[in-house]
């Protein structure tokens, strides 16, 4: 199975473990079991090749190994399980003590190249916990002819034969179908994989990805897992039943929202995922369904009309007819300038307007250059001899060294004024903690020219110097905040920037902050 699917699939697995005590270890999807089971992760979360590898070779140069030769095995795979192990210990989910579990997720093919080091680290794990305390669950795809209609069970029994040659048994079986499996496939799949009929689990294609958890729920996939680690005496049954109503919510919802989303990565939309599965919390909320409209910023820009018309007139076109806009965060020049006539028109027009990181920013640059007069102003990282830098690299980042320079992590943000729309959304709160990710910032020498001018800066950080969020006076919604809301947003509890948002393009944002 692809990386993605496998994750999306021991993800759900993962929902029916949060009456426990856990901690997480996974890859890049993050994300997924950070939203699904309402946990907080750290970069320690996300096991990498690279780090590894980067890992074992501090130790060499420090002569850890007593000049011993370097080797896969046994010094990776013990660097993998050492990390493991190592941070295993510390839970995510705010509770105190040790975790009762912890769910690692190993993405890609079996067979994989690139993935043996880590099988292999985990056959040494499952012998030294002991198989009472190890449940591996192997996800596969059972794919249908489309002349014969059978459901194939070829690629799964190769793929349980070549994990099995590496040293690992599957207790269970996820099936990723279409349909629900037959029972005769079951069956075939239980013969010849030597896993358990009831241990084998459909994960069949249902209306919304949040069906998913009951799926497995009506499966008993819970009891069977537990009972593999023995921790039915230790677990509670799980309370899906808001859950359940999200889901069912979500399926007879007929009115819509028109979000436009101004970007430059929208030939790969997985590069806003997150702000995606944000906005369709906060649709949910609401009691629409989000009508994503993607806009490639360049095709907004002057110089489109002229090289491409068609495109320039349709991307005005979706804008103009958008009920809000959000722009996102990015890197780079591409772009821009189309960013920048977004930010305008919703600023011009009572569009509610969202800016997350470069989207603050972009809205720093249009206030500076339509309200200012500022015509050249610009960011540093988009014109180095920008007359007038709104927007600066960071004192303390490095130019010379792309990893790790970021401003990373969740930081505080104090908001300067408490009848702002921002404090009044999280709850009339005088500050707020939120994950950044960014190396460029709004210039603190021009804060004050931008504020007397109209545009409020009403969250800085603990240094009262940097620019947190911004908000334009005498507009419906028009905010912009360096940091990442949609990284803290839940299915169950949306962020309130994203909510917000939605409601002011419905007109419903007054009625939400009276109540």
């Amino acid at each position: 199975m692809e990386r993605s699917l496998y994750s999306m699939m021991v993800e759900r697995f993962s929902c029916f473990l949060y009456t426990l005590h856990y901690y997480c270890f996974v890859d890049l999807d993050l994300g997924n079991y950070e939203r699904f089971l309402d946990v907080t992760l750290t970069k320690d979360n996300n096991i990498t090749t690279g780090k590894i590898y980067q890992s074992v070779l501090d130790k060499e140069r420090k002569g850890d190994y007593l000049g011993k030769t370097v080797q896969v095995v046994p010094h990776i795979t013990d660097a993998i399980k050492g990390w493991i192990e190592s941070v295993s210990l510390i839970p995510v989910d705010g509770k105190e003590g040790q975790a009762d579990v912890c769910v690692i997720e190993l993405g890609g093919t079996v067979g994989d190249i690139e993935s043996m080091p880590f099988i292999e680290a985990l056959r040494q794990l499952s012998f030294s916990v002991g198989q009472e305390n190890f449940c591996l669950i192997h996800v596969s795809l059972i794919p249908v002819l489309g002349v014969v209609g059978e459901q194939k069970t070829k690629p799964t029994q190769h793929s349980v034969r070549e994990l099995r040659a590496l040293g690992l048994t599957p207790h269970f079986l996820a099936c990723r179908s279409a349909e629900p499996l037959l029972e005769t496939t079951k069956a075939k799949l239980s013969q010849f994989c030597h896993v358990a009929a009831a241990n084998i689990l459909n994960i069949h294609d249902v209306p919304n990805i949040w069906h998913v958890p009951l799926l497995l729920r009506n499966q008993n996939a819970h009891h069977s897992i537990l009972k593999q680690l023995n921790l039915t005496s230790v677990a509670t049954e799980p309370d899906l039943d808001s859950w359940t109503k999200m889901a069912e919510t979500f399926d007879n919802l007929t009115n819509h929202v028109k979000i436009a989303m101004v970007g430059k990565y929208i030939g790969l939309t997985d590069s806003y995922l997150s702000v995606v599965k944000a906005l369709l919390h906060a649709c949910i909320a609401c009691s629409l369904k989000p009508h994503i409209e993607w806009i490639a910023a360049s095709d907004l820009d002057d110089e489109s009309e002229k090289s491409t018309p068609e495109a320039h007139a349709a991307a005005w076109k979706i804008l103009k007819s958008a009920e809000c806009i959000l722009v996102p965060g990015g890197f780079g020049d591409r772009g821009v300038n189309g960013m920048v006539l977004a930010a305008k028109y919703a600023r011009d027009n009572k569009i509610p307007y969202l800016g997350i990181c470069l989207g603050m920013q972009i809205a720093v640059i249009e206030f500076a250059r339509s309200v200012l007069g500022l015509e050249r102003a610009n960011s540093t990282e988009f014109d180095a001899q920008t007359p007038d830098p709104v927007v600066i690299f960071m004192p303390e980042g490095s130019r010379t060294h792309m990893g790790s320079t970021m401003r990373l992590g969740s930081r505080r943000t104090h908001l300067q004024n408490r009848d702002s729309l921002t404090s009044k959304l999280y709850g009339d709160v005088c500050y707020l903690d939120e994950r950044h990710r960014h190396r460029y910032e709004v210039n603190p020498e021009v804060a004050q020219v931008l504020e007397e001018a109209g545009l409020r800066l009403v969250g800085k950080d603990d240094t009262g110097k940097r620019v947190e969020v911004i908000e334009f006076q005498d507009h419906p919604f028009y905010v912009g905040v360096q940091f990442h809301p949609e990284f803290k947003s839940r299915p169950t509890r949306p962020s309130p920037l994203f909510l917000g948002f939605i409601l002011a393009a419905r007109k419903l944002l007054q009625a939400h902050l009276s109540n």
